[in-house]
């Protein structure tokens, strides 16, 4: 251990994580952290006294002298959060919001409820531009020529859907950067916005597949900018307490989105005809109404808080405080976290700066606490597009009209499908911050796994009723979405906006989109048609189990006990990769396997991550 914990600090990985010993002795004689890893707060560095003028002096040189108090006194707050009852610096007036803060953590002023919700209808453009092709994949092959069953035309239908996924991810994610740079969060938002109400609308009056190509292959650049940004945004005016949540609604919204547009695709679909076949040109509505929800977006989000946190990297710090204010409940609890995030901000720097975009970019591979994020938020990005509901997702209408369904009925079913992901993706609202990204992962993968077998096995039936063959197919499909609403959904886009420093966040953020869209365009082209549904099933189930085992052996999606907490992810992904498999395979999984599968009562193991509470103790003990 020793000798991995000295490589580590010659490669500057280990600042702030300190081993400890088992049988060290905190102030006041009781044991210490058995940890293997200690998280340290940055502003217990200092005393209590340098700890406030540090503060004081930060507030008059960046031109807030008339809150040099105030971030004073926050500081005191962000040095010890659990303790600042015992702070007699506070007034009642700050202490009672600090208090209403931890035993209402829903509470929060309009703006940032405001903001939130702008950003849930960033997803839902993605709902609705994403499923736009669903319903439209049963008129609009037809109506443009290219619906003979030919290989030619198969690939066809499959590159007009899967294109939008391949420019987000090759074009629209790497402009994520200097987009952010020079329009800022919300002027990069608003670039988007327009884009996405303008290429839904064109869609809409295609007359030939071409057409159609070239209208998504546009939007597909804005809808990869768009993504890489949201997310980040959303993370950092969130608080820390509900973070995860918050962001969540990103996934919350798409689904939604996704639903509302099977709805409408059901609704225009159900138009009365002549026939029993699909309405002409209703893939002009189905494709063209996702214009709605950025038009929306495009309006609102300029009256929306500046990010900032992007305020501070381009170091216009009061009116990033100004806007912090906006978004938190009290002055206090705006100065606390503002002056945290600063503190954060120094310590990436003494990281890794990114002088540029490409230096940027390749930070996100060369060091090392960096490319830890990278491969965590990768892994969930990958196993998200690779586990199979792409396909069900895009391709629902076409499933199901192949085992026996009208194109109403397929319709009818994929509304259903809709809707089970938005009920089973609300209660993870109350489970990300709570129980963890990882926990949530590792339970929900295997079932996923599971079912989605049994989905693909149940399509070889080719007897019986067809109640007898789709019944099955239907019910594991169902259960499949239940899973992944519940785990994989949610947890890459919010996993993947708060892991990376400040400094590389776009770039890094850029990347997860890079490769969750390149592998979502994977999962289109030819693919529904060219291989038997059942062998597509299957083969997604093998890698949904491998985006398990990655996730589970070599990801450390936070540890759960600190998922909570404001802590410096510099220092929680500054644990080498082998150090955290030894403790997975060495530690933990023994452990598991002899509490939980055993039944043995045995003590638990020391966490790989721990807080540095005993200076803190040391602190209050002597009296700072």
């Amino acid at each position: 251990m020793d000798d991995k914990l000295s490589h580590d600090v010659d490669h500057d990985e280990k600042k702030g994580i300190s081993p400890t010993e088992p049988d060290m002795v905190e102030t006041g004689g009781r044991r210490g952290s058995v940890a293997l890893n200690i998280v340290e707060n940055p502003l217990t560095r200092s005393s209590h006294a340098q700890t406030v003028a540090d503060a004081q002096t930060y507030a008059e040189k960046y031109g807030m002298p008339e809150h040099a108090a105030l971030f004073g006194r926050a500081a005191l707050v962000a040095r010890d959060p659990d303790s600042f009852e015992r702070l007699q610096e506070l007034d009642e007036t700050e202490r009672a919001a600090l208090n209403k803060e931890r035993d209402h953590k829903w509470h929060g002023p309009f703006m940032l409820w405001y903001a939130i919700s702008l950003c849930a209808i960033g997803a839902a453009t993605q709902g609705w531009d994403q499923t736009g092709s669903n319903g439209a994949n049963l008129s609009f092959p037809e109506e443009f020529g290219i619906h003979n069953g030919t290989q030619r035309d198969e690939w066809l239908v499959g590159l007009v859907n899967a294109i939008i996924f391949l420019t987000a991810g090759l074009i629209g994610a790497f402009i994520v950067d200097p987009l952010n740079h020079y329009l800022g969060r919300r002027g990069e938002i608003f670039l988007t916005a327009c884009g996405l109400t303008a290429t839904p609308i064109g869609s809409a009056f295609t007359h030939s597949w071409q057409a159609l190509f070239a209208a998504r292959f546009v939007m597909g650049i804005g809808i990869g900018a768009k993504n890489a940004t949201v997310p980040i945004y959303s993370a950092e005016v969130a608080p820390h307490r509900i973070r995860g949540a918050l962001v969540m609604f990103w996934q919350l919204w798409v689904v939604i989105e996704a639903g509302a547009h099977s709805f409408q695709a059901f609704s225009v679909a159900s138009l009365p005809t002549s026939s029993s076949k699909i309405p002409a040109r209703s893939h002009g509505v189905q494709l063209g109404s996702a214009f709605i929800p950025s038009f929306i977006l495009m309006c609102g989000i300029w009256f929306c808080p500046e990010s900032p946190r992007w305020l501070m990297k381009n170091g216009k710090h009061a009116k990033a405080f100004k806007w912090m204010d906006r978004l938190r409940a009290h002055p206090i609890i705006a100065a606390r976290d503002y002056y945290y995030s600063y503190v954060l901000y120094n310590e990436e720097l003494k990281l890794a700066r990114g002088a540029n975009y490409f230096t940027r970019l390749w930070d996100c591979f060369a060091v090392p606490r960096i490319r830890r994020a990278n491969y965590g938020a990768s892994t969930v990005m990958l196993a998200q597009q690779m586990c199979g509901i792409n396909i069900i997702s895009f391709y629902s209408s076409t499933i199901f009209t192949n085992v026996g369904y009208s194109p109403t009925q397929a319709l009818y079913a994929s509304l259903g499908y809709g809707a089970i992901q938005v009920v089973f993706t609300i209660p993870t609202l109350f489970l990300i911050d709570t129980k963890g990204r990882r926990t949530l992962t590792l339970i929900t993968f295997p079932l996923m796994c599971i079912f989605l077998l049994a989905a693909g096995l149940s399509l070889l039936k080719t007897e019986g009723s067809q109640g007898a063959r789709i019944g099955p197919v239907v019910l594991f499909v169902c259960l499949f979405t239940i899973m992944y609403s519940l785990g994989e959904g949610p947890v890459a886009f919010q996993y993947s906006a708060e892991v990376f420093p400040t400094i590389q966040r776009e770039q890094g953020m850029a990347w997860a989109v890079c490769t969750s869209t390149t592998h979502s365009s994977a999962s289109t082209p030819g693919q529904s048609h060219r291989l038997g549904h059942d062998l597509l099933l299957c083969s997604r189930d093998q890698a949904a189990d491998t985006g398990r085992n990655r996730s589970y052996f070599t990801s450390p999606i936070f540890a759960a006990r600190i998922v909570h907490r404001p802590f410096h992810l510099t220092e929680v992904f500054s644990v080498p990769t082998k150090e955290f498999l030894d403790y997975e395979t060495g530690t933990w999984l023994p452990y598991f396997i002899k509490r939980h599968i055993l039944r043995r009562k045995i003590e638990n193991p020391p966490p790989i991550i721990a807080r540095d509470d005993r200076r803190n103790e040391k602190s209050a003990v002597l009296g700072g």
